[in-house]
């Protein structure tokens, strides 16, 4: 059985606990970043990339897999449940709302934006304020119990 991470009509909110006020570029390292190699394909071509997309893309990217391995790869990375991109450092530490339209695409969203404060509070302003459904990205943090 394959797993999916995609969501539709959906939008990831910052983490409540980012330290981030605006979208945040990742630093260009020698040794890319998941954060860096994820705001690259996002950040250059939205509403192109399914989160599965992404997900997969930066996993064949950081190992090195090469061409004619990746249909066996494809099928064992998907084989097990993932987390998805609610646990990216894009939207935990960078400052990046992730929108998803109604076919699992996906586009980044700083949240200093008018867009991010109208997707944030369940409205697609790129679908004539059509409603979505919102999650926030996971904590950098556990909470604190008591």
């Amino acid at each position: 059985m394959a797993h999916s991470t995609n969501y539709f009509d959906t939008f990831i909110a910052v983490a409540p606990d980012t330290r981030a006020s605006a979208g945040l570029e990742p630093k260009v390292t020698a040794n890319p970043t998941v954060a860096r190699r994820m705001f690259e394909m996002l950040h250059l071509a939205p509403y192109r990339h399914t989160s599965d997309a992404v997900l997969f893309g930066v996993h064949v990217d950081r190992k090195a897999i090469a061409a004619r391995a990746r249909p066996a790869a494809r099928r064992e990375f998907f084989s097990k449940p993932l987390a998805c991109l609610r646990a990216s450092p894009l939207p935990k530490s960078y400052g990046w709302g992730i929108h998803f339209d109604h076919k699992g695409r996906i586009a980044l969203v700083g949240m200093e934006t008018e867009a991010y404060a109208a997707l944030a509070a369940g409205r697609n302003p790129m679908a004539g304020g059509a409603s979505l459904t919102v999650k926030a990205a996971m904590r950098s943090k556990r909470r604190a119990t008591g």
